[in-house]
């Protein structure tokens, strides 16, 4: 009786649920507008996740952009005029491959140039350290603690 009762309450969530889902939202109907699409929005960032394209990305904000972009080439706009408009509302950053130019070095740049920083500074602070350590010279007792290891490399417990 119990497992009957728990199965009429998973076919009731299961039916409800479905109840509940809506429609996918219908993509272009010309294949050749969807095509485009992906092709642009494979070639821009999401800028939510930052991480992802804006073809792959399923943020509200990549939804969208996708629709607008959708707009634009059912407009006939080309997909240059599609990109300079995306790039005039957001930055060259909204790309994934910015073109190289003055505003967009630190991009291209930034990352080997703190990496060849982070290095030059972890080499100076090895070499200082090694000088330090190098210039500390062992007091007459430590000498004398460290002749008598040398002789004798297994000391006895409780023998002084």
């Amino acid at each position: 009786m119990r497992r009957l009762l728990v199965t009429m309450v998973l076919i009731l969530i299961g039916g409800w649920n479905i109840l509940l889902a809506g429609e996918a939202a219908p993509l272009a109907a010309d294949e050749l507008t969807e095509k485009r699409l992906v092709a642009i929005s494979s070639e821009l960032r999401c800028l939510v996740c930052q991480n992802e394209s804006l073809a792959g990305s399923q943020a509200d904000l990549a939804n969208d952009l996708r629709r607008e972009i959708r707009m634009l080439i059912k407009a006939g706009k080309s997909d240059s005029e599609i990109m300079a408009f995306m790039v005039d509302r957001y930055g060259d950053f909204v790309r994934y491959r910015p073109p190289l130019k003055g505003s967009t070095l630190l991009l291209w740049f930034g990352p080997g140039v703190l990496l060849v920083i982070g290095l030059v500074a972890l080499l100076r602070y090895l070499r200082r350290r090694d000088r330090r350590i190098g210039e500390q010279s062992l007091t007459a007792g430590e000498e004398r603690q460290a002749e008598a290891l040398l002789r004798d490399p297994n000391p006895r417990e409780g023998s002084s």
